[in-house]
């Protein structure tokens, strides 16, 4: 359940960044303030006055999608604790993704991501995906071959 969570969150968060200071703004904008009228007047208007200034940040920033990737965990972290006490609106936020992506450019439905490991780590990744992993032995060297009567390379 909080693996959903988390996901749906972060879906949410990438789909509502993304809209930001885009012709599906207007949508995503509404969809998102009328999922948070569960929370109260004071805290509806409050996300309202968060997301407008999101929006106008993206908007006259240099390299907006830079803006938007510093902005996702905020809104991933929000969606986060609002779906934690507001369970029954994961169904509301799925519907408001979809309507959202649908919305946008197409230039905007793209997100890279970069996985790096170093010293001898391991790194698995996917957009849109799942990853499965099935760790084994590690491999054994095999023995090196020797003609008859020589001696192996390595042998003192």
């Amino acid at each position: 359940m909080l693996e959903d969570v988390a996901t749906l969150a972060m879906t949410g968060a990438t789909t509502v960044v993304a809209a930001m200071a885009t012709d599906a703004w207007t949508t995503a904008r509404a969809r998102v303030a009328r999922l948070f009228r569960r929370t109260g007047l004071a805290q509806q208007t409050a996300i309202e006055a968060q997301m407008d200034g999101h929006a106008a940040l993206v908007a006259r920033s240099v390299d907006a999608d830079g803006a938007r990737q510093d902005l996702v965990p905020v809104w991933r972290l929000q969606l986060a604790e609002f779906l934690r006490e507001h369970p029954d609106a994961a169904e509301e936020l799925q519907r408001l993704v979809g309507e959202v992506q649908a919305e946008l450019p197409p230039a905007q439905q793209i997100w890279r991501q970069t996985n790096v490991a170093r010293d001898n780590g391991q790194v698995f990744g996917a957009l849109g995906g799942n990853v499965i992993v099935h760790q084994g032995p590690r491999e054994q060297p095999i023995p090196r071959q020797t003609v008859a009567g020589e001696e192996p390379e390595d042998a003192e």
